[in-house]
């Protein structure tokens, strides 16, 4: 489910480093974060994940919320077969 448009974005300076070193765009990472519909919880990190494309990459994006306050925490490229392993397994749930 997408985010209401009064969320803010944090951005943490690990977060501009991943987005440097890995080639991603903030814009890009910005607008998963607020309109994708495929979200779920990770059991382990306690976190929430937004899950989006990216150009040619699938991303998982785990973030924190507090308030209308959104801190996203890192950036991973991760294929369908491990998000389903992870949705499998327990370590992620639905949101």
């Amino acid at each position: 489910m997408p985010l209401p448009d009064e969320f803010s974005i944090f951005w943490t300076d690990y977060l501009k480093y991943r987005v440097k070193t890995r080639g991603y765009r903030l814009e890009v990472i910005e607008g998963i974060l607020k309109t994708s519909t495929e979200r779920y919880f990770d059991t382990e990190t306690y976190r929430r994940i937004a899950v989006g494309r990216h150009e040619d990459r699938i991303v998982m994006i785990p973030y924190e919320r507090e308030g209308s306050k959104l801190t996203p925490v890192t950036i991973h490229a991760i294929t369908r077969q491990q998000i389903n392993f992870r949705i499998k397994t327990g370590r992620l749930t639905n949101e």
